[in-house]
């Protein structure tokens, strides 16, 4: 009889304590992989958030805070500062964010565009007897940053459009404004061309109109409130383009949105490093429970191992025996340990990060098996090595 053989009809004559042994790998495996699972839906729901931010980098006008005292009497604070960003500015921020991308990634400067510069006028208006806020944009580039903006009824504003302009979902129910309606704003009057769906940010409460017509009509010819740019590919090196611009471009103060979202982002590796560790007792706790087994396991063959140390068994192959025997638990282990923690992560995902999309990652089932076989084999090393110490007369003494 060869050496699985003996291994895998010894494994059927003993299911209940393998599925014992089994057990406890499957437990630890589990709660690892229901982790892992959970773990790489919350990133995917951050990052998604991450993607809603449109912009990289927000670039705000830079007005600085000073606290106004008297003797020890706070008088409140003064701004100082700007409160607009010059235009002229974009071809110098055009080409520092193009160069910095440039050489992050190695590419040659043929002058064409790389990042997507998306400048914003803010403006108030009275509106049907409401006060709302008018938005100058450059309709294509405003639609490159937010990528999320859908069209609910209409269409969507023209570069050749003076007259034109969308309007949020919520501003459009309030003002009771539709699509093809007149407003007046500043003396002009505007046609809505469209109204956007809801996005659940300030938009839904804006007027999106051109930015040269928007500058024009209130008399800030020249003039932005907030420029948002987007570098359009993952490996940019945003925070090295907020630094280069906020070191060469005096007036603007560059923020890094991405990084802000980022560090919520490290907050959620930190709560998965503290459930990976309980991860990790759990299966140092079913390490010990197959070590047990094991150990039991030997107790109770100390006969059949005396038999095969009689007629010729080496160290070395007893040693296969349990080794193997201690693998098959591990698979066992593996695979339900799998399937029961993806379950376990569909239950339990929804309630740690609310709307995150939990699916089974088929990259982690390789994981699960290789985890649990290690957990046992290591389980199994002590054992083997009673085993392989115990000696025929003390076998055959204990009949």
């Amino acid at each position: 009889m060869k050496l699985y053989q003996l291994v895998l009809k010894d494994i059927l004559r003993r299911k209940k304590r393998l599925l014992y042994a089994a057990l406890g790998v499957v437990i630890g495996t589990m709660s690892v992989i229901a982790i892992l699972t959970i773990s790489q839906a919350g990133k995917n729901q951050v990052y998604a958030q991450l993607e809603k931010y449109g912009p990289n980098l927000t670039l705000l006008p830079a007005v600085n805070t000073l606290d106004m005292k008297l003797g020890g009497v706070n008088l409140g604070q003064l701004s100082v500062g700007d409160n607009y960003i010059a235009q002229d500015k974009l071809p110098e921020l055009r080409r520092i964010a193009d160069g910095e991308i440039r050489k992050a990634l190695e590419i040659e400067d043929d002058g064409t565009p790389i990042a997507t510069i998306a400048p914003q006028l803010f403006v108030t208006a009275p509106v049907n007897e409401a006060t709302v806020t008018v938005v100058g944009i450059l309709p294509d580039e405003e639609r490159t940053i937010k990528s999320w903006w859908t069209i609910k009824e209409g269409s969507y504003l023209k570069a050749e459009q003076p007259d034109g302009a969308v309007i949020g979902a919520t501003a459009a129910e309030w003002l009771k404004l539709n699509v093809g309606d007149r407003v007046n704003l500043n003396g002009q009057d505007f046609t809505i061309t469209g109204i956007l769906e809801e996005t659940g940010s300030n938009d839904d409460y804006q007027v999106f109109a051109n930015l040269a017509t928007v500058q024009t009509l209130y008399n800030k010819a020249g003039l932005l409130s907030v420029i948002d740019v987007r570098a359009l590919c993952n490996a940019c090196p945003v925070e090295v383009i907020a630094n280069a611009i906020n070191q060469n471009m005096t007036g603007i103060r560059a923020v890094a949105v991405k990084q802000v979202a980022e560090s919520e982002m490290g907050m959620v590796e930190k709560i998965n490093r503290f459930m990976l560790a309980l991860g990790a007792v759990t299966l140092l706790i079913g390490l010990f429970g197959v070590m047990n087994t094991m150990m039991a396991s030997v107790n109770e063959r100390i006969k059949d191992i005396g038999i095969m140390r009689a007629v010729g068994a080496s160290s070395r192959q007893i040693t296969r025996v349990f080794i193997y025997e201690a693998i098959v638990i591990g698979i066992v282990g593996g695979i339900f340990g799998y399937l029961v923690g993806t379950g376990l992560a569909y239950l339990v995902g929804p309630m740690l990060f609310e709307g995150a999309k939990i699916s089974g990652v088929p990259l982690y089932f390789p994981v699960a098996i290789g985890l649990a076989v290690m957990v046992a084999v290591l389980a199994s090393l002590w054992p083997v090595h009673r085993a392989t110490r115990v000696k025929v007369a003390d076998c055959f003494a204990s009949l």
